[in-house]
């Protein structure tokens, strides 16, 4: 069976373990990946499609030194193996243009100021898995303590 994976992005490695620290709920559920750069994550990305792995959720920081997180999330709407990932940026020094172009070209999930709260997060996360998983066509069931209960409920009625 194909793994799951959400990826982390942010070149400032503090940054990136607390982000991953805080979504280590999702571990019996999804591999968690760490990158400090878009390259560097794409290179990841390449791995898991190469496996037959699915990249459920991508969340990357806007600001960094070798492509910014607009510029990556626009690259992987654009690429078609990733129709179905979620995207949040996760930044704090976007500005009011930075948004709007993560909104129109990357066609980003969610958006979350920097500094973050950890609820709101794994909030948003839950959101956008529940999303993926149903997209997916995969067996929510496997993935329930992971989703959110409320967005799947609201989904799965949509469908009835």
């Amino acid at each position: 069976m194909a793994k799951l994976y959400i990826i982390c992005i942010d070149d400032q490695r503090e940054v990136l373990n607390t982000v991953v620290k805080d979504l280590e709920s999702f571990e019996n559920f999804f591999v968690i990946e760490a990158c400090e750069s878009a390259i560097e994550a794409w290179e990841l990305i390449e791995e898991i499609d190469d496996e037959g792995d699915q990249l459920a959720l991508v969340v990357s920081d806007h600001v960094m030194p070798d492509k910014s997180g607009v510029q990556f999330l626009t690259e992987l709407y654009e690429d078609g193996r990733f129709a179905l990932t979620r995207k949040i940026l996760l930044t704090g020094l976007a500005t009011h243009k930075d948004t709007i172009t993560a909104i129109n070209k990357a066609k980003i999930d969610t958006y979350i100021e920097k500094p973050w709260k950890k609820e709101q997060l794994i909030g948003d996360v839950k959101k956008m898995l529940t999303f993926f998983v149903l997209e997916a066509g995969l067996n929510y069931e496997k993935y329930i303590d992971a989703l959110d209960q409320q967005t799947l409920l609201g989904e799965l009625r949509k469908k009835v």
